[in-house]
């Protein structure tokens, strides 16, 4: 069983730079929007938002860990495909690729392989921060956040980006007890390494 893990956070909060530790070995990132990394250092990416080519891959790499970077653009790609067509059938379809994308790696990876899910957000109209999606009807048939038991948030005060690991009521960060403190450095390679300690993997 592999861990999807969910990091949540406006453009420019840090997401993407978080890969920044990792080293080329030691992860394969899906870069949904084909955008270049924001650091020097030379990481593998594969540039696609094909569902079964980021599933076939994870699947077949020997590599452990894996970003999918900007992956509401999964869904918002899927949406521009389909724009053209009527009915509400197309939203079905959006929420049921993304939720395949997450049940795959649960259920099809092994357990030493975690899948980062790199994601935009949004706020509502009663302030609560959430995953960015394309409408409506996709939030009433998928919560995304419910996919995850780690729910990682993105901010930075404009001297410091960090992650939250918990909801102060209005953001839906989460994390399981004592695996980090409520406030941790945006690096994606310690958020791996507190993982897999936590549950001896």
């Amino acid at each position: 069983m592999g861990i999807p893990v969910l990091v949540l956070g406006e453009s420019g909060s840090g997401k993407s730079a978080s890969m920044r530790n990792f080293a080329p070995e030691d992860v394969g990132i899906f870069n949904v929007a084909g955008k270049p990394l924001p650091f020097k250092k030379a990481l593998p990416k594969a540039d696609t938002s094909d569902y079964r080519k980021i599933m076939n891959t994870m699947g077949k790499s020997e590599k452990k860990s894996f970003v999918i970077d900007d992956s509401q653009y999964l869904l918002c790609f899927e949406m521009f495909a389909h724009a053209k067509e009527t009915g509400y059938q197309k939203f079905t379809d959006m929420a049921l690729n993304f939720y395949n994308l997450v049940k795959f790696v649960i259920e099809g990876l092994p357990n030493e392989k975690i899948a980062y899910f790199l994601h935009h957000t949004e706020t509502t109209a009663d302030g609560k921060v959430k995953a960015k999606t394309v409408g409506k009807m996709l939030d009433e048939k998928l919560t995304v956040e419910g996919l995850f038991s780690i729910v990682l948030l993105c901010r930075t005060d404009g001297s410091r980006h960090y992650f939250e690991t918990q909801s102060d009521g209005y953001t839906t960060a989460k994390s399981p007890m004592e695996m980090f403190d409520r406030e941790i450095d945006n690096d994606l390679k310690m958020v791996d390494q507190k993982i897999r300690e936590y549950y001896g993997i």
